[in-house]
């Protein structure tokens, strides 16, 4: 009878929850991608923002600051966003890694309880074949016996006397 492992149930649902939590850390490092990529956006706006405030008009400078406040708060606004992200990131990877361990755990019992069953089959194995050759020796021996009965009776039929010893 092939291994069967009992808890290999636990084990696949375990493995899939660890896929999907791969999943999850995968979208979390999107999102912080997504935030830096916006970070990088508004530092860009911010600069040419103000290389073109040097050129502008100065009647236009009182909306380009106005702006320019607008940018810096959404900078500040952007970077508390991606400290979040950071965050959930980290909190991916923290379930992550719990659910890797809680696999590992089993995996590892698994093994463990599929060298004790490869054990004990060879023990029966072992066993059998033992068995196989205790009844192979006693079916010799007595066919030996049987032979030397058998020599016996036709010695004494022949007339020929023969010791006990042969």
């Amino acid at each position: 009878m092939p291994f069967r492992y009992r808890l290999q149930k636990i084990l696949d649902l375990r493995i899939m929850k660890k896929e999907e939590q791969e999943l999850a850390v995968v979208r979390a490092r999107q999102e912080v991608a997504r935030v830096e990529n916006l970070i990088d956006q508004n530092n860009q706006e911010i600069t040419s923002t103000r290389e073109n405030m040097r050129k502008a008009d100065y009647t236009m400078y009182e909306a380009y600051d106005t702006y320019l406040k607008h940018l810096y708060d959404k900078g500040v606004e952007l970077e508390q966003e991606k400290q979040v992200a950071l965050d959930k990131l980290e909190e991916e990877k923290q379930k992550l890694f719990e659910m890797e361990k809680e696999v590992n755990v089993l995996e590892k019992h698994k093994e463990r309880l599929r060298e004790i069953y490869l054990e004990e089959e060879k023990k029966a194995e072992l066993k059998q074949l033992s068995e196989i050759g205790s009844q192979r020796f006693f079916l010799r021996t007595r066919e030996e016996k049987e032979e030397a009965e058998m020599l016996r009776k036709m010695a004494q039929e022949a007339g020929i006397e023969v010791s006990d010893e042969d």
